[in-house]
């Protein structure tokens, strides 16, 4: 009898083991790494513009008649390379077209990093595929340049024409320059410089995520290091040597918390019909009824001619049209949701399109049926 007891408290002791297990398992499955959430203030990318030409265009460029800026551009940078072009004189080239250069400067870039840039036609080249832009000046937000792009052209359209047919795949008014722009300039970005204070910010605002991350990272570290300020903005004690910084970042981004569930939301986007809820997304008891109704319009055209022996009668084309209007019979039924599948179940069954679904949860939403907030992008 002994032993049949001490098998059975070992199959309890080892049951209780197996769902302590499975429950670190479950939260290890919902957690993700700080960097995932949030961001240290000061290390973001920069825009960058800037104005250019390209070049070497099979004829594809921009009309100057429609395009005059082209023309100017091409004189004033001819001027500035040692060549005349006397006033007056129409340029009409079609080998040439003004373009944007866009890019973006990452954080700590230094002077001779290659960029990607992305060149995008702003007259009414018909393609840029071949061209060469010429060396274009990148700035940023304080008219600084930052960057110098030049380069060839990749662009991913094609078309073709022919007997007063086309066809295209894509778009062949942009492009782009794998590395096409060298940085001249570096943003100043000092980190911790401030007795060694960092602001780490979460990508949502949310006070529970952000104690749990300050409760996180202050466990990481075996000290309080992390003060939340907001429910989106972290203060960290990083140390004052930039080596001993860099580590401190490090550990600090492989963190790992459970963030809290984001509030329940139905997005429905007016424009595609699309429909997206979260899982938070419950209905209460509510009775729907859905009908259409629709109109159908037929015009059947006839001939109507006159008599063999009339005098002055002309045949005319008579319009003959029927209208129609068809109501599809509606039920009221119940709807009701506690978890997502619940909720996806009792919409289906409503037969509705996602138009009408729309209008069906903005009316739950308006008797209280439907917890959750509904935002309409």
């Amino acid at each position: 009898m002994r032993a049949f007891f001490v098998s059975r408290e070992f199959c309890v002791l080892r049951q209780g083991l197996m769902l302590a297990l499975l429950l670190v398992w479950a939260l290890s499955a919902r957690a993700e790494q700080l960097r995932e959430l949030s961001d240290f203030a000061g290390v973001r990318d920069n825009a960058l513009v800037g104005y250019g030409l390209v070049v070497g265009l099979d004829g594809s460029g921009d009309q100057t008649t429609q395009a005059p800026f082209t023309s100017q551009s091409l004189t004033n940078m001819l001027s500035q390379l040692g060549i005349t072009v006397p006033q007056g004189t129409n340029l009409q080239l079609r080998n040439v077209a003004a373009v944007m250069v866009t890019a973006k400067l990452p954080a700590f870039a230094r002077q001779g990093q290659e960029l990607d840039i992305v060149v995008s036609s702003v007259g009414n080249a018909q393609s840029l595929r071949g061209g060469t832009l010429l060396m274009t000046p990148l700035k940023g937000a304080d008219g600084q340049t930052y960057a110098m792009a030049q380069g060839n052209l990749l662009v991913s359209g094609v078309g073709a024409q022919a007997g007063g047919s086309s066809v295209q795949i894509n778009q062949q008014a942009n492009g782009r320059i794998p590395g096409g722009a060298l940085v001249e300039r570096q943003v100043p970005l000092e980190l911790g410089r401030q007795g060694g204070m960092l602001e780490l910010l979460l990508r949502d605002t949310d006070f529970g995520t952000a104690q749990r991350a300050v409760t996180a990272i202050n466990m990481e570290f075996g000290r309080p290091v992390a003060s939340a300020l907001n429910g989106r903005v972290i203060q960290l004690q990083g140390p004052l040597n930039d080596n001993a910084r860099v580590g401190f970042m490090a550990r600090v981004e492989n963190v790992e918390i459970n963030p809290r569930e984001a509030a329940a939301k139905v997005v429905i986007n007016s424009r595609t019909g699309s429909v997206v809820m979260n899982s938070r997304v419950t209905l209460r008891h509510a009775a729907v009824a859905h009908g259409s109704l629709s109109i159908i319009i037929d015009t059947d055209f006839q001939v109507s001619q006159p008599n063999a022996f009339s005098q002055g009668g002309q045949t005319a084309v008579v319009p003959n049209t029927n209208i129609g209007i068809q109501q599809q019979e509606a039920y009221l039924r119940e709807v009701e949701g506690a978890d997502l599948s619940e909720v996806v179940d009792a919409l289906n069954a409503l037969g509705a399109s996602p138009q009408d679904l729309m209008s069906i949860l903005q009316a739950l939403k308006a008797a209280g049926s439907l917890r959750a907030e509904l935002e309409i992008i």
